[in-house]
């Protein structure tokens, strides 16, 4: 009997943490956005900026971001493009190095220090005001510049992140699964923006006021990191969404993986190394957004594997519980099938959602041991395909 109601109490708490994860701290991060807005003092602003690119071995994709990064709509007098090739060892450099007379600028990293220290290095040699960090695989509405720059009149802002849109035309189902996903992140970074700040931006287009842009450890997931580093400073993060850009997304299921493992194991780094600021004495409503949107997130398969157990050992003796195992069984059963399926090339549309939500979560398993072990990701690889799609 008490083994029986600990089961009980343990699978009604794991239920719970499950539920506000996902459901109840949207809500609640949403309602606080609602009834204490944050305003940003917009005002025309037009400081000069320096475009970021940070590569590694991009010779398929560079020269199509130079020219999109070229149709954006800023003076030429007020703009620096700057490359950061983190040791780029194909032909990336010389590839750039042709559009020296553009005003082109190539920081080129010797040796490969992974892309925060790249980052690093090359922000000390920026002339900007204000960096836009950006990857070589994405592309950028024309605008973005004049969408971005505005909310920095307001002296509280540090950083402005912008609007990720993925796409895929093979339509696969991890592309399904990772639009579905960020779109869902989407909504909750209006909210937090509002609210308090946001805690991570998108690696793909977000910009940093140089005087607030602090050199970070190596293996910092810099995009997560900096809304930290500035929050620090008394600055906001704040999310612009007509600030757009685009990127496809990746299409096999490994190569999801092994993005997500690095970026979970990445985060946890940051979030021990910054554990204080999950402290809401300290932080205020910040430490609840880290802890909801991060940490819980990411501890999202202890609750899963809680219910699990504890809904086995009740279902001897409750049909209900039965029922919720019998419900998990198939659930996880349909995603092992749709694993198997789709190295067959088989398209799954909608059925495909459990072996994404299983992926992710399998993910944060892998990325927590990796970073319980003291295994570290500095270095990165592009794992996306290089075909770009045009705004």
């Amino acid at each position: 009997m008490v083994l029986e109601l600990t089961a009980q109490i343990i699978f009604i708490l794991a239920v719970v943490a499950l539920f506000y994860t996902y459901f109840g701290y949207p809500l609640l991060v949403y309602l606080v956005s609602l009834i204490f807005p944050k305003s940003v003092k917009k005002e025309d602003f037009e400081p000069k900026v320096t475009i970021l690119i940070t590569a590694y071995n991009e010779e398929k994709a560079i020269r199509s971001k130079l020219g999109n990064t070229f149709q954006i709509d800023y003076p030429e007098d007020k703009l620096e493009i700057l490359v950061a090739s983190d040791g780029s060892d194909d032909k990336t450099d010389e590839i750039v190095k042709e559009f020296a007379d553009q005003g082109v600028r190539l920081f080129h990293q010797a040796g490969r220090k992974g892309k925060t220290y790249t980052q690093n290095k090359a922000v000390e040699q920026a002339t900007g005001e204000i960096i836009l960090f950006s990857d070589a695989t994405t592309d950028y509405q024309s605008d973005v510049l004049r969408k971005v720059l505005p909310n920095f009149a307001d002296e509280k802002i540090g950083c402005v992140a912008g609007k990720l849109i993925y796409v895929d035309k093979s339509d696969s189902d991890v592309g399904k699964g990772a639009k579905s996903y960020w779109n869902y992140e989407t909504f909750i970074k209006q909210s937090e923006s509002r609210a308090c700040s946001l805690i991570g931006a998108s690696g793909c287009l977000y910009a940093v006021r140089k005087s607030a842009y602090q050199p970070m450890y190596p293996e910092a997931c810099s995009d997560f990191l900096i809304c930290t580093v500035v929050y620090k400073q008394g600055l906001r993060s704040v999310f612009e969404p007509e600030a757009v850009c685009i990127e496809e997304t990746n299409k096999r299921t490994d190569k999801e993986m092994k993005m997500r493992v690095r970026v979970i194991s990445q985060t946890f780094t940051d979030l021990w190394r910054n554990r204080g600021m999950m402290n809401p004495f300290k932080s205020g409503f910040y430490a609840v957004e880290l802890f909801s949107h991060k940490l819980l997130r990411y501890s999202v398969p202890i609750f899963l594997v809680l219910i699990l157990i504890t809904s086995t050992f009740l279902a001897f003796n409750s049909f209900i519980f039965a029922v919720i195992l019998t419900l998990q069984i198939a659930f996880y059963g349909l995603a092992f099938i749709t694993w198997i399926l789709e190295k067959t090339g088989m398209r799954l549309g909608i059925i495909a959602i459990p072996l994404y939500f299983v992926l992710t979560n399998f993910a944060s398993i892998i990325g927590f041991y990796k970073f319980l072990i003291g295994e570290r990701y500095a270095t990165w690889e592009p794992i996306r395909e290089t075909e770009n799609v045009k705004t």
